[in-house]
């Protein structure tokens, strides 16, 4: 290990050699240069310095940027990205990315611009979505631009499902319906018909009942038998506010198999609270009898207090007696 970084130095004494001027030589030889700070890089990963590595890397790049050798510039980069992912250095991988698909484009390899961005924005999905997120946004764009429909399809898929792990709805039913737009580009109706049941999924996930019917007729032409099937039930539940049919229609094995955040979705979809009924008045034994009106009788009604009806014949008998 002490020899490696032996040869380690070695290596950056000599690049520092050609990037040095003189009166015969006006410009540094930075094609050297880079090549020595490769070979250092190299050496220190070995070695398991991988702070050292990463420093020669970046300064290779460099070097090969000032060369105008861009493909190159980037490459060194890539390599960067990876050992900072071994150094848990997290907060530099967005950044080292965006320069190096940058590069790729100025180059003439915007695909190879966009496999960067992805590959730095797997390794932050775990810790880090939202900005691999904007990673995956970035790729799509990139893909957009250079009318690569097949690429941007997988990386609109990818954004989709990170705004619904995000819980960032709203965004993932725009995402999703740019997806099947895709989709139909390609004329690839097959993959459509699993879309419009996330797509329902993410309109329940809203409370917005009325999208989520609008999503299914709609797209739901493209879904199989099996798929259709299940989404009428899943409406028809949440129509009813029927819970247990809702719970039915989600523990629908393809449901359950789809993408790991659509299946949770699934799971965690907030179900119909069902219907609830107003409970009967109970019955109260030997109750008095309800009050009426004395007018309800009209002009020959009596009174319903006996008090009154005795008081009365009282009256009468004392007035004969006189």
């Amino acid at each position: 290990m002490a020899s490696k970084l032996q040869e380690a130095q070695e290596h950056i004494q000599q690049a520092e050699k050609y990037l040095k001027t003189s009166l015969l030589k006006w410009r540094p030889d930075f094609d050297s240069a880079a090549d020595e700070y490769n070979k250092a890089a190299m050496c220190f990963r070995n070695a398991k310095s991988l702070s050292e590595c990463k420093e020669c890397l970046l300064k290779c790049s460099d070097c090969h940027k000032q060369n105008r050798q861009l493909f190159h510039a980037a490459k060194a980069l890539d390599q960067a990205i990876l050992v900072s992912k071994d150094l848990n250095d997290f907060n530099s991988i967005r950044n080292l990315a965006e320069r190096a698909c940058h590069m790729y484009q100025q180059h003439g390899s915007p695909e190879s611009g966009a496999a960067s961005l992805d590959k730095a924005a797997k390794i932050l999905d775990s810790n880090y979505p939202q900005e691999a997120l904007s990673l995956y946004q970035h790729a799509l764009d990139v893909s957009l631009i250079e009318d690569s429909s097949r690429q941007a399809t997988e990386y609109a898929s990818k954004v989709a499902r990170i705004l619904v792990k995000l819980n960032m709805f709203d965004q993932a039913a725009d995402a999703i319906r740019r997806e099947i737009g895709l989709h139909q580009q390609n004329e690839n109706y097959g993959s459509i018909g699993r879309l419009a049941v996330a797509l329902v999924l993410v309109q329940l996930a809203r409370e917005d009942y009325v999208a989520a019917e609008k999503a299914f007729k709609e797209w739901g032409n493209c879904c199989d038998v099996q798929e259709v099937q299940t989404l009428e039930s899943l409406l028809q539940a949440y129509d009813d506010e029927d819970p247990e049919l809702a719970k039915r229609a989600l523990s629908s094995p393809f449901i359950r198999h789809m993408d790991v955040e659509y299946a949770r979705l699934s799971r965690d979809l907030k179900l119909p609270k069902g219907m609830v009924t107003a409970p009967k008045a109970p019955i109260i034994e030997n109750a008095t009898a309800s009050y009426v009106s004395q007018s309800a009788g009209g002009a020959g009604g009596s009174s319903s207090e006996p008090g009154a009806s005795a008081s009365a014949g009282d009256d009468e008998e004392e007035g004969g007696l006189c």
